[in-house]
């Protein structure tokens, strides 16, 4: 069995705000670009079910040259091969597109496994639109896979406060949730090892594919307004319960 993990290159989270909106607009970041977090999860689910049901996880991502860096990590944590398919200007939509393409020239997929969502769209739109363009079945809020095989798999998911077990047939989708499990740390060697690795590039031509032209146009990009906090000390509970009843707290 093959798993294809979908990951992206997103800015640190601790480093958003340091985004200017300038940069936002271009999409030419100085801040550190690390692996999607949730994608981090996406990983590990990879990984997990080499090891409980065999098989090997490779990871994929849509993006510039830089997002290679994203797949190096992907190697370090145990992927055994990456890809990038270069296009940095896609959209969810056609990064679908793309991921989609990609899956069918490998063909032994078993199961295309993605994040809940990235920090940077929180779309969560993409494993929905690649199991579309590919007609496979898709499961999301994946919080444990219980099995797995070349026919099937059968997953634990988060839906509201209740948890409901699926089983699909395979190939399909799947996105995960941070329940999954937390990903694990790279060693050493590994990070060495994938240093060295020579990542193959692929275009919207090489998939067979048309480079799909973004459907989504952001043209306002902008912080938002500072929040005037202030701080204000009660004699008593009274004065308290007044203040609250004033602004509609109570």
């Amino acid at each position: 069995m093959r798993f294809l993990v979908c990951i992206k290159q997103t800015p640190d989270t601790a480093e958003l705000p340091k985004v200017k909106p300038e940069e936002a607009a271009s999409g030419d970041l100085s801040i550190q670009l690390v692996v999607n977090p949730w994608d981090e999860h996406a990983l590990e689910a990879g990984l997990q079910m080499g090891e409980n049901f065999g098989g090997t996880a490779s990871a994929i991502t849509v993006g510039g040259d830089s997002a290679v860096e994203a797949l190096r990590s992907a190697l370090a944590m145990g992927c055994k091969d990456a890809t990038l398919v270069k296009d940095a200007a896609a959209d969810a939509w056609g990064v679908a597109d793309l991921l989609a393409a990609a899956a069918q020239k490998s063909g032994d997929v078993t199961l295309i496994v993605t994040g809940q969502m990235t920090v940077d769209g929180n779309s969560g739109m993409v494993p929905v639109a690649v199991a579309r363009k590919l007609g496979w079945p898709v499961l999301t809020g994946v919080a444990k896979i219980i099995a797995a095989d070349e026919s099937s798999v059968t997953v634990e998911r988060v839906v509201g406060q209740s948890r409901q077990t699926v089983k699909a047939p395979t190939p399909a989708v799947i996105s995960v949730i941070k329940e999954i499990g937390e990903p694990r740390y790279p060693t050493f060697i590994n990070i060495r090892k994938a240093a060295k690795v020579e990542i193959p590039v692929l275009t919207a031509s090489d998939l067979g594919v048309s480079a799909p032209a973004p459907v989504v146009e952001m043209t306002n990009f902008r912080k938002p307004p500072a929040r005037d906090a202030h701080v204000q000390l009660f004699d008593n509970a009274a004065d308290l319960i007044d203040a609250l009843l004033a602004e509609k707290v109570l």
